[in-house]
Parts: C-alpha cells; structure tokens; sequence
C-alpha cells in the first residue's frame, strides 16, 4: 500500500491511551495527524507522531468547536476526524451539520447515534436486533427506585450517560450481592445524577467479557472487523480493560454486531461488548460504543486489523487496507493497571491467552515519549510527597 496516498491530514480529538493507539495505527501507515488534547502530561501529547493542538476542555462543545475550525482552515485538504472519547462525540454532534462541511466524518449523523447514548434505546436496538441482553430498570427519581426490588441479584449500579460530577464523587460501576445496598447508592447518586441504570448481573469473570470492534462503510459494504476479549480489568469486575488479546473463538459476534449496528442506520467507527454466560454460552451485550473508537482500539492494531486506518481510507474513498492477524496474537496490556489486577483477581477467574506476547500500551522502544512522560509524573508526585513530610 502507497503511503504517498496517505495525505489527506487525520485530525484525533482525545489524546490520552486510545488517542495514542489511534495516532499510533495512523503513523504506521504513514497518515499525517494532528492531535487535539487539553493538557502536555496527555499520552499522545508525548508522543513523537503528529501535530499536537490544545484546547479548554472547560470551554465545553464550543471551545472544542473553535478549535477544530481553526484546525481545518489550516489543512490544505479537509481532514478526516477521529474521535476518541465520548464527551467529544456528544459535542460533534451538537455541531455536526458545521463541522460535516469542514471535516471528512467518520460518525454516522447525530439522529442515528443518540439513541445508542441512551441506555433504553440500546435495549430497544439489541431487542429490535434480537440481541440478548440483561434486565435493566433505569431510574430518573425517587419515585422510580422502587422498582429496583423486581430486579433479581446480583446487580451492577452504574451511570445511564457521562457526567463530571457523578465521575468526582462515584466509581464507574458497583456491583451488589442483594437489593438494600445497591438501592442505598442510587439514593445518594441520583441528587447528584439524576440518571442511573441498575441493571442484573451476567454471571462470569472479565475473562468472559469480550468485543467487537469495527468500522461499517457508510455504503452498506461488508465492515471491518475484530474480535476480542478481555483478559482482566481494573477496577476487577467493574472497571475498563486493564489487558485484552484477540477471541477467534468468538467469531460468531460479528453476525450478531453487524446486525446490530445495520438495524440501527449506524456507519463508522463503532464497537460492542458482551459477556459469554459460562452457563449457556450465550453471548449477552453489556454495551454499545458509537461515533468513536474504544478504549482499547490499539489491539486490534496490533493483531493485523488496523480499524482506524480502515475509517481513514474509507472517508477518503478509499479501497479497506488488507487485514491479516498475527499468527501468535499480540496481548494489549496498560501495565499499572493490569498489575494491580492480578493483586486482586483470583488466578482462577483469569484466562490468559497462549502463546501470544504481551505489547505495553504505553512504551515502544520507537515512542518512548508517553511511559517516560509517565514516569516523570511518578517522579514529581512522589518528591512533592516528601517534600511535605519533611515539614
């Protein structure tokens, strides 16, 4: 494949692991890039590809608008936008029909993915779709938290949509063995965040929790993608990927996400979780990922199936680059996280995959600007420790 293809500019909102995957997948295929991060101490802020452009994330959709518009009037070409974080898919959106004249899209139109931002309209495209998934009571007062006890234990509390406050004060998700604890939560999460979801647990480890990332043409042509699935999490049961390889095993997601995602009108970047039941087999949807790519996007990557590139030549007009996986499969790890995983997951609840070799999220010996740029954080938080017990 000719790199001199490659001049259209990519523009990546989000600078922090999947920015850097992102940037990374890109640089591999000789892609200029610009990133659009808030702060230097960003990952992809550090690393040697691409352009590097800040703005104040305080400044909300607008700030972000500007940004990209002053982004654009620079290109000699109109660039293909990245988006990397939900926050930033939620603002686009707002601006879609401005920023679809300056920017080559690779989000569907914000008609299509709001319902997928929804938990109930997740539910009501996976039943559409004929997708299992999980009861799920989704409550908005006081007056709904009864409705809690229909629901059958264990149960995990979690947010029905971003927001800062409830992300200062609470965890991403909680999981709870009766009714009386998890109703206690949403008491004092709803004050706060008037929009939470208490859904039933689906019974498994992390290692039963697996994905399928993609890019669908908007043409209707078959999409590119990737199976995988996680090997632990961090925070254990509740938190984002910590460490994830490739699940040929699971090749049959596919069917079921392309279903899915064609039900529901949606083009682009996109993915879907689920969790296997060990008991049935059965693969249940835990959730969407729309308008962007996935945390843990990279793995892919690395295992042959360069998804962000895929969505570069397809807004281009470009044939889908070749895919190919490795034949020993590559591990997708962020060391600290995945460490302090294995301190508390049992061994008997990890399922690792064999054979294949484990590739840090962070450090590449032909990058080494993000982990160094770790490290010198670590360094200046532990000094800035002693210094005030020396006092």
């Amino acid at each position: 494949m000719s790199r001199a293809s490659h001049n259209v500019p990519a523009v990546i909102v989000g600078a922090g692991l999947n920015g850097l995957g992102v940037l990374r997948s890109l640089a591999a295929a000789g892609v200029p890039s610009v990133v659009v991060g808030t702060h230097g101490d960003e990952p992809a802020m550090r690393s040697r590809h691409g352009r590097k452009v800040f703005y104040d994330a305080a400044g909300g959709g607008e700030a972000l608008l500007a940004t990209l518009e002053r982004v654009a009037a620079g290109a000699a070409d109109r660039p293909v936008l990245i988006l990397t974080m939900e926050e930033s898919v939620v603002h686009v959106m707002a601006y879609y029909a401005r920023l679809a004249t300056r920017f080559r899209m690779t989000l569907s139109a914000p008609d299509t993915l709001a319902p997928l931002l929804n938990k109930d309209g997740v539910r009501a495209a996976a039943e559409a779709a004929g997708l299992a998934i999980p009861r799920t009571l989704r409550i908005q007062s006081a007056a709904d938290v009864s409705g809690l006890d229909a629901l059958t234990p264990p149960l995990i509390v979690k947010p029905a949509r971003r927001d800062a406050g409830y992300e200062a004060a609470f965890s991403k998700a909680y999981r709870f063995d009766t009714h009386a604890p998890a109703r206690e939560l949403v008491e004092r999460i709803l004050p706060v965040l008037p929009d939470v979801i208490v859904q039933e647990w689906i019974e498994g480890t992390d290692s039963d929790l697996y994905f399928c990332l993609q890019h669908l043409p908007a043409d209707g042509a078959a999409p590119t993608s990737f199976v995988g699935r996680k090997i632990r999490s961090w925070p254990p049961r509740v938190g984002g990927t910590a460490s994830c390889g490739p699940a040929p095993e699971a090749v049959e997601i596919i069917e079921s996400t392309t279903a899915f995602f064609r039900q529901a009108g949606v083009h682009g970047l996109a993915s879907m979780e689920y969790k296997r039941d060990p008991r049935s087999g059965r693969y249940v949807v835990v959730e969407p990922t729309v308008g962007r790519t996935d945390f843990q996007e990279e793995v892919a990557t690395l295992n042959g199936v360069n998804l962000p590139l895929a969505a570069y030549r397809s807004a281009c007009g470009l044939a889908s680059p070749p895919g190919g996986g490795s034949a020993a499969g590559r591990i997708w790890r962020e060391r600290m996280s995945d460490t302090q995983s294995a301190e508390r997951t049992p061994a008997e609840e990890t399922r690792t995959i064999e054979g294949a070799r484990s590739v840090d999220a962070l450090w590449r010996i032909d990058d080494p600007g993000p982990e160094l740029a770790r490290l010198a954080s670590r360094v200046r938080v532990r000094l800035k420790r002693l210094l005030r017990s020396d006092r």
